[in-house]
């Protein structure tokens, strides 16, 4: 390990595939939907909407055309990147040693990517500074391009605004295939009862959050409420056909950097690494994703 883990090197194999898998279990996205690599430079997927419905012929008859539009949807892989610093011991540590420090920074790091897909292909966000990232993700995101909501009201129940959604979904023939929401969300369905008091809803209760309600896959997850500042509205609910129009990817190689030298992280205060006997750790992640079909899906938002 000594002598590969330097600058520029990769993840161990290993460690790739437990981050994946950790992404997809703390990303609501990821968790709703189906990841496949990415290529570095990026791909462009065909979606294919037919006009119209298919056409009875009885004999000698004549075909008529039925129509389809096609449209690109280009997936571009977006670099995102965490480090921190660690002390020195890690960088003359034996194998065993560097490999804990590595696997912890793995784990930390896969967290922060899962939370960073869910806060980028959401809301349109830097996670680290909760502002629009407009010059790079732009307007690929569930706010901008899923136009379709439901205001959440004093009139309606958390059940209602659920039906509402699904309704405004289905009236396109598209599928429901999951759901995520916010915590806020999860718990005033929790609250629900019945004429005799009984929780609709018991497998929420007591901050449960199981992975599907009434057979609906679902998941609950505080980055669906996530919001800028100044926003005049929060995401409470998503409901839609994840599994055929919302794709994601990592591309294929997630370097790991081992600086030792320096100020890397523009840390005034703390200084230079070696001063401080410190190394840093800078991970490295290329991810994409795309909205094939944003009338596939619908939102319940609350005011601010």
């Amino acid at each position: 390990m000594a002598s590969t883990l330097s600058r520029g090197t990769l993840f161990p194999p290993e460690l790739t595939n437990e981050m994946f898998n950790m992404v997809s279990g703390k990303s609501s996205l990821a968790a709703l939907s189906g990841q496949k690599p990415i290529p570095f430079n990026g791909a462009t997927m065909f979606t294919f909407n037919f006009d119209k419905e298919i056409d009875v012929l009885g004999e000698n008859s004549a075909k008529s055309n039925g129509g389809v539009t096609i449209e690109p949807v280009t997936i571009t892989p977006i670099k995102v990147e965490y480090g921190t610093r660690i002390s020195d011991e890690f960088k003359y540590g034996n194998e065993e040693v560097q490999l804990q420090y590595l696997q912890a920074f793995a784990d930390g790091f896969a967290k922060k990517v899962a939370r960073g897909i869910d806060i980028m292909a959401i809301h349109g966000l830097n996670p680290r500074t909760n502002v629009a990232a407009a010059t790079i993700i732009g307007n690929n995101h569930f706010d901008y391009k899923v136009s379709q909501k439901v205001t959440e009201s004093v009139n309606t129940t958390a059940d209602e605004d659920v039906e509402a959604m699904i309704a405004l979904v289905q009236a396109n023939e598209d599928d429901v295939t999951g759901m995520m929401m916010s915590p806020a969300f999860r718990s005033r369905l929790a609250a629900l009862t019945d004429s005799d008091g009984r929780r609709l809803y018991p497998e929420l209760g007591w901050g449960a959050a199981p992975g599907a309600i009434k057979g609906l896959p679902v998941s609950v997850n505080s980055t669906v409420s996530k919001a800028a500042t100044g926003a005049t509205e929060t995401d409470q609910a998503i409901a839609g056909n994840f599994r055929d129009y919302f794709r994601w990817g990592f591309a294929k190689e997630i370097p790991i950097e081992v600086i030792e030298y320096g100020n890397p992280d523009n840390d005034t205060e703390a200084g230079d690494l070696k001063g401080h006997n410190q190394v840093y750790l800078r991970g490295e992640a290329y991810i994409g994703w795309a909205i094939l079909k944003p009338e596939a899906f619908a939102r319940v938002v609350a005011t601010v």
